[in-house]
C-alpha cells in the first residue's frame, strides 16, 4: 500500500427528491458527504444514487453512533471489518445495495480500502469490487477533527422546512402535501408578524406565489431580517406543483457550489445548455402552461452525460408558450424559465 496521504473532509450534500413527470415521488435526503482529495467520494462511483450514513433526518443517537463507528469506536456492522459508506436513499436496506469498505487503523492513520458493491452480509471483491478506488490513507488528526466536529453539531436541528406564502390556497395545499411526501416540512401562512425568532429558524426557505405583491414580500423579508434569521427566498415561477418543488429543493441545497455535480442550466431557443462536473445521469423535464392555464409536463431527455457542457435539443411542443425546464441528477436540481 502506498504511504501517500489523501486529504479527508466533510461537506453538506443533497439527494434530490421531487415529484416526477410520471406522477411518482422521490425522497429528498440531506446528508454529509465524504470529501477525498477535495472531491466528493460519491462522484468517483459513476452515476450512483445513494447517500452516506450521515443523513440529517436520522435520530441524533443514530447519527452519533454512525460517526463513532467511522472513528472505529464501535464494532464494524458487517463481517470482515466492513462499513457502509453509501446506501439506498429510500430505505437504507442493504438488500437494495450499498457501497462498503474496510476501515482500519495503522499507527495514527485511518485507511479505507477494498471498496465493493454489497447486497448481503458478505462482499465479493472479485465480482463486485471497485478496483479503481482507494486505498485511501488519512492522517489521524485531520480525520478525527472532521468527524469530531460533526459530533459537536449532532444536536442541531437541520433547517429543512419551507414557509409557503401565496394567494392560491389550493395550489399551496397541494405543494405542501407534495413537499411533505418527499421529506420536506412545509407550512402555509399569510403573515409572519409576531412569530417568535425560534420558530422562524425552523425554515431554510420562504416561497412566494406569483400573486404576492412587492409590499408583502418586503414585509416578510423584514421580519426575518429583524429576527436575525437568514433564509433563501424563492419566487414561484408558475402554479405547477412539480416545478415549485424543484425550485424549493434547489433553494434548500446547502452543498458547496464547487462540489456539485450539476452546475449550470440554460434554456433558450428550443435548447437546454447543461454543465456537469462528472459523468452522471441527467433528466430534463419541460413544464408549460397552455392558454387555459392548464399545466403540462413532458420528459424531454434522460441519459448519462460526460463531464463538461452539453447542448440538448428540446421538443418544440413541450416548450411552446410559457414554459420551464427542470434538470435533475441524483445530487442536485436546477430550474430555468425558457427564454425567447
Amino acid at each position: 500500500m502506498s504511504a501517500e496521504y489523501a486529504t479527508f473532509g466533510l461537506a453538506p450534500a443533497m439527494r434530490a427528491g421531487g415529484v416526477l413527470a410520471d406522477g411518482g415521488y422521490q425522497v429528498h435526503r440531506d446528508f454529509v458527504d465524504f470529501i477525498v482529495d477535495g472531491r466528493p467520494l460519491l462522484f468517483q462511483l459513476s452515476d450512483l444514487d445513494a447517500v452516506s450514513p450521515l443523513a440529517s433526518d436520522v435520530p441524533p443517537a443514530i447519527f452519533t453512533a454512525q460517526v463513532r463507528s467511522l472513528l472505529l469506536e464501535a464494532e464494524p456492522p458487517l463481517p470482515g471489518g466492513r462499513y457502509v459508506i453509501y446506501g439506498c436513499p429510500e430505505c437504507a436496506d442493504l438488500a437494495c445495495g450499498a457501497v462498503t469498505a474496510v476501515i482500519d487503523k495503522e499507527d495514527d492513520d485511518y485507511i479505507w480500502q477494498d471498496f465493493a458493491w454489497q447486497t448481503d452480509e458478505h462482499a465479493d471483491l472479485e465480482l463486485n469490487g471497485y478496483h479503481g478506488i482507494g486505498p485511501f490513507r488519512f492522517q489521524g488528526t485531520e480525520y478525527r477533527a472532521a468527524l469530531g466536529a460533526l459530533l459537536d453539531r449532532a444536536a442541531e436541528a437541520p433547517r429543512r422546512g419551507v414557509l409557503l406564502i401565496g394567494a392560491r390556497v389550493a395550489v399551496l395545499a397541494k405543494l405542501a402535501a407534495a413537499l411533505r411526501t418527499i421529506g420536506i416540512g412545509a407550512d402555509i401562512t399569510h403573515d409572519v408578524g409576531g412569530v417568535p425568532a425560534d420558530e422562524l429558524r425552523a425554515y431554510g426557505a420562504v416561497a412566494f406565489g406569483r400573486g404576492i405583491g412587492g409590499d408583502q414580500r418586503a414585509a416578510v423579508r423584514r421580519v426575518f431580517t429583524e429576527a436575525g434569521v437568514e433564509v433563501t427566498y424563492v419566487d414561484g415561477l408558475a402554479p405547477i406543483v412539480p416545478l415549485l418543488v424543484a425550485q424549493i429543493e434547489h433553494a434548500l441545497d446547502r452543498s458547496p457550489q464547487e462540489q456539485r455535480r450539476l452546475t449550470r442550466l440554460v434554456a433558450a431557443d428550443g435548447e437546454a445548455g447543461v454543465e456537469v462536473t462528472s459523468p452522471c445521469r441527467v433528466r430534463l423535464t419541460a413544464y408549460r402552461l397552455d392558454r387555459l392555464y392548464r399545466a403540462h409536463a413532458q420528459e424531454v431527455f434522460d441519459g448519462v452525460l460526460e463531464a463538461g457542457r452539453h447542448r440538448i435539443a428540446l421538443d418544440a411542443k413541450a416548450v411552446k408558450g410559457e414554459s420551464f425546464v427542470v434538470a435533475r441528477t441524483s445530487g442536485s436540481v436546477l430550474v430555468e424559465a425558457m427564454a425567447r
